[in-house]
């Protein structure tokens, strides 16, 4: 079956306005304009549509689904049974946060007793679950099966007192970081603040602390792209700049840097 913009954009949920632009970027082209010059989609576009609205639900950008897509090892049924995955993933996320509020409401209207730690299981396993569905596969293969699961029970048996230091000091790298950028020298009284407040979240999740683990996960920040875009989204450069400075801070050469 073929479809115009405008009979494609309510087949989908999508504005006819979403997929002229994704023709002008060329994520999804027509299969022909017709002789009235209207762009017609046919079964591949229908099927290369669902799989864009698939990744842009989980999250990703249009740059990388293009990239994606444009692979020529994609797999299209593969891609859905890791859509599937994902998707079971964030389902159980929500389910976790609903139970959790549902608990709260009941302890509110003095129904059941809920602890300051129960108040905050849904949050902390959501966390344990995204860096698991975006890092995990990377971050167990070089740390191993045994580290990364001690560091995420050590979340999940967080207290509330020391969840909100957490996050709170997640906040306070960004915001450190920032400023020390404005310095352009990993080595400034800036940078290593931000390197030392970088090292105290991390000895949260770590057992121990190890400057070459340290240094090890700022060439990830720099190696593995999704590590990298999560630093340079407002500012381009930022995790270079992060793992210069944990360079510094822990004392390793930086032979690679390009600052």
């Amino acid at each position: 079956m073929e479809y115009t913009v405008q009979k494609l954009a309510e087949l989908a949920g999508v504005t006819p306005r979403t997929l002229r632009y994704y023709d002008e970027i060329g994520i999804l082209k027509p299969a022909r304009i017709n002789s009235s010059g209207y762009r017609i989609y046919g079964k591949s576009e229908v099927d290369r549509l669902q799989q864009i609205l698939f990744y842009r639900e989980l999250g990703v950008g249009l740059e990388q689904v293009q990239e994606i897509l444009s692979d020529p090892q994609f797999s299209g049924a593969q891609a859905l049974i890791q859509h599937r995955r994902k998707l079971l993933e964030k389902r159980k996320q929500l389910d976790l946060l609903i139970a959790n509020v549902e608990k709260t409401i009941s302890a509110a209207e003095g129904r059941t007793q809920m602890s300051d730690q129960e108040k905050f299981e849904g949050f902390k396993r959501k966390m344990v679950e995204e860096n698991e569905a975006k890092y995990g596969e990377e971050i167990r293969a070089k740390y191993g099966e045994d580290t990364i699961d001690r560091s995420n029970q050590n979340l999940q048996n967080m207290t509330k007192e020391q969840y909100e230091e957490v996050t709170g000091l997640e906040q306070q790298v960004k915001v450190a970081l920032a400023e020390a950028f404005k310095t352009g020298d990993p080595s400034s009284a800036e940078s290593q603040k931000a390197a030392d407040l970088h090292k105290q979240w991390l000895s949260f999740y770590w057992d121990s602390y190890s400057k070459e683990a340290h240094s090890g996960l700022a060439d990830m920040y720099v190696a593995d792209e999704r590590f990298k875009a999560y630093y340079d989204e407002k500012q381009p450069g930022l995790a270079q700049f992060l793992r210069d400075a944990i360079y510094v801070y822990t004392g390793k050469e930086n032979s690679g840097s390009e600052q």
